[in-house]
């Protein structure tokens, strides 16, 4: 199935990404992508956490959503395309809304990677003090809603980052708490563009661009390329 992978990174770069063990928190646009790439990049040990139902709203820019599985559980979806893609995936599902209450749920087993797609900025928070206090590799994608140009999409430390307001807020956090530590986030430098509608609009091409650059990062550390 991944000899083609194995040609372009070696068999034992592709065992070290077989036997990782990586959690993604939020299958939406940005996580979903992260998601598909992982697995068809021979990840087979995956927790994924979410809430949310597949609503009509995410056909625009959710990979998992179609006309058919509307109202059904993000996690079962991707638990059944996971499997369907790749069998031997042990894929863990966490089908609950992560709060400060119950962060710990979490950090139950030891991953070699998170990648946190959620956009609830109290877990952004936890996990980033969580992952530096447990020394576990951490990428935190702050926000792609109201940006169009996904070529200033970039992997960057959170203290370099700049336009974001859920960025920001972050690296005040993280003064405010002292946390120690390089912390690695996915930002896009584009302004965000202003309109006068309450709802934070999104295309697919400025998520899905973040989730693949977050599957990327993960994957180049995890075989140091």
């Amino acid at each position: 199935m991944f000899d083609r992978t194995i040609k372009l990174i070696g068999n034992d770069n592709y065992l070290k990404l077989k036997n990782s063990n990586i959690l993604i928190i939020g299958l939406g646009g940005v996580g979903g992508y992260a998601l598909e790439a992982l697995i068809r990049s021979g990840i087979e040990n995956i927790t994924i956490v979410d809430y949310d139902k597949i609503d009509i709203t995410n056909l625009n820019r959710q990979i998992i959503s179609n006309s058919y599985n509307i109202g059904n559980l993000k996690t079962e979806e991707w638990k059944k395309r996971i499997l369907s893609i790749n069998s031997n995936v042990k894929v863990k599902v966490i089908n609950e809304k992560i709060e400060e209450r119950n962060i710990d749920k979490l950090f139950e087993e030891q991953y070699d990677f998170i990648i946190d797609a959620c956009d609830t900025m109290i877990v952004k928070k936890l996990l980033i003090k969580n992952c530096c206090e447990k020394n576990i590799n951490l990428i935190t994608v702050c926000g792609m809603g109201r940006k169009l140009n996904p070529k200033m999409i970039e992997v960057i430390p959170l203290s370099k980052t700049s336009y974001d307001p859920i960025a920001k807020t972050l690296r005040k956090y993280v003064k405010d708490e002292k946390i120690k530590g390089k912390i690695m986030c996915i930002c896009s430098k584009e302004e965000p563009i202003i309109s006068d509608n309450s709802i934070i609009a999104s295309m697919t091409i400025v998520p899905s661009t973040a989730g693949i650059l977050a599957a990327d990062y993960v994957i180049k550390s995890i075989i140091n390329m």
